[in-house]
């Protein structure tokens, strides 16, 4: 069985949506999870399709997971396996997040290497160096990364790039470790610092979460504990662009806005009336959006899981953009099938043109990752007649009732499910 979105144009969104926990999140709070004996309890998690095969990489090392609606209880044991080498690991990337908390309480780990988005080149190297100073051997063998050690101890680590996952594992192998750790140049997303939240209460010794320094003063052993998802931001942010996109009045609620200061800033710049409140946003697109810049950049910069969005807002936008791609190379792919809905746009190294139209006109196409399927779907809005988006099990993969949220907001997405052609 396959398949896919017919998504009509001509819609405009208007209304309420909510956004729950933070895809990017959740994953590594699971792992984390494997740091204590005990159960530990998640809440406000996102019912895609991550989390069920995350829970399917816990089971694979002897943890009984539960999942309930937006709550996850994983229940650690004594005796855990080092082995994460289940198929599940292939299908989403953040499986790699169980590295550091094996190493750091078993001090061995066999972990697959693993899958996910087709968006470019994300090498395990500063993974592995930083369980190297911390005193781990590691080596990439038959398809895993395998990692050893005696002891792990505390280091001075610099990340040449505020990786995001390395930032997270070789948090997670230090909390157990002797000795204080400051890792330099670390990662500042808002789930880092959701990540270092969970461990704290967990019973670790973190200093600057939020910052590029973080200093772990290692303890001997970690408890269960219960923890909510940050909001999530990248979620929180399709919204705002899809108001932008179809001229609507959408009210994101369930995520900080400072998260997306910048994210918001670009919207007004786009021509949008945009206010703030505790827990959420409200956009309101008036006219045809202006054309603006955009350059990917590690938070507080403009996500590259924002980009495509970018680009579809170019897309029909008034003027010229001009966006820049400065972490996941192959993220343009996701210009090739705008091409096939009219967009106006060329590509050269890691910048590329948009020029925008009064109007996309649907086609078939493809969703290549999570973000690319979301952005396909909301050109699909403002394109004439009926657009088909194809692998969309990519945006479950990352957003929870997305269709139920696009037709209460006044879209008309329809799922189709077809039989494979027998012949």
């Amino acid at each position: 069985m396959s398949e896919h979105f017919d998504v009509y144009g001509g819609a405009r969104l208007e209304g309420e949506v909510e956004v729950v926990g933070a895809k990017n999140s959740v994953l590594k709070l699971m792992a984390a999870a494997l740091l204590a004996e005990g159960t530990t309890t998640i809440t406000n998690c996102p019912e895609i399709l991550d989390v069920p095969l995350m829970a399917d990489v816990l089971r694979s090392v002897g943890c009984e997971v539960d999942l309930q609606g937006d709550t996850v209880r994983i229940t650690t044991p004594a005796e855990l396996s080092y082995r994460a080498d289940t198929p599940a690991m292939g299908k989403l990337r953040a499986s790699v997040c169980v590295l550091g908390p094996l190493v750091g309480r078993l001090k061995r780990a066999v972990v697959a290497l693993p899958g996910g988005d087709a968006i470019g080149s994300r090498p395990l190297d500063m993974h592995q160096n930083g369980l190297r100073k911390l005193g781990a051997t590691t080596e990439i063998a038959h398809g895993c990364v395998v990692a050893e050690a005696e002891g792990l101890h505390g280091a001075q680590i610099w990340l040449d790039f505020p990786s995001v996952g390395a930032t997270e594992n070789i948090l997670m192998a230090a909390v157990l470790a002797k000795g204080t750790t400051v890792i330099d140049n670390a990662a500042r997303e808002p789930e880092i610092v959701d990540l270092c939240r969970m461990l704290q209460q967990m019973g670790a010794q973190i200093e600057g979460a939020g910052t590029s320094t973080l200093t772990v003063h290692g303890v001997d052993e970690l408890r269960p504990t219960t923890h909510r998802v940050v909001g999530d931001r990248i979620v929180g942010a399709t919204w705002g662009f899809a108001a932008a996109i179809t001229r609507g009045d959408v009210t994101v609620r369930g995520v900080d806005p400072h998260h997306l200061d910048l994210v918001l800033e670009k919207l007004r710049l786009a021509g949008a009336d945009v206010t703030t409140f505790d827990n959420g946003f409200r956009v309101v697109q008036p006219d045809r959006p202006k054309a603006v810049d955009f350059v990917t950049l590690p938070y507080p910069g403009f996500a590259t899981d924002l980009q495509p969005f970018a680009v579809a807002l170019s897309a029909i936008s008034e003027g010229t953009a001009m966006i820049t791609e400065n972490v996941y190379e192959a993220r343009f792919r996701f210009i090739d099938e705008m091409k096939r809905l009219g967009a106006d746009a060329r590509t050269d190294g890691h910048h590329a043109v948009v020029r925008g139209v009064e109007r996309l006109s649907s086609a078939p196409v493809w969703a290549s990752d999570i973000r690319a399927g979301a952005g396909l779907v909301l050109a699909g809005l403002v394109a004439d007649g009926v657009t088909e988006v194809w692998d969309v099990f990519h945006i479950d993969r990352g957003y929870p009732h997305f269709v139920e949220n696009l037709n209460r907001l006044g879209a008309r997405v329809e799922r189709i499910t077809t039989s494979p052609d027998r012949g």
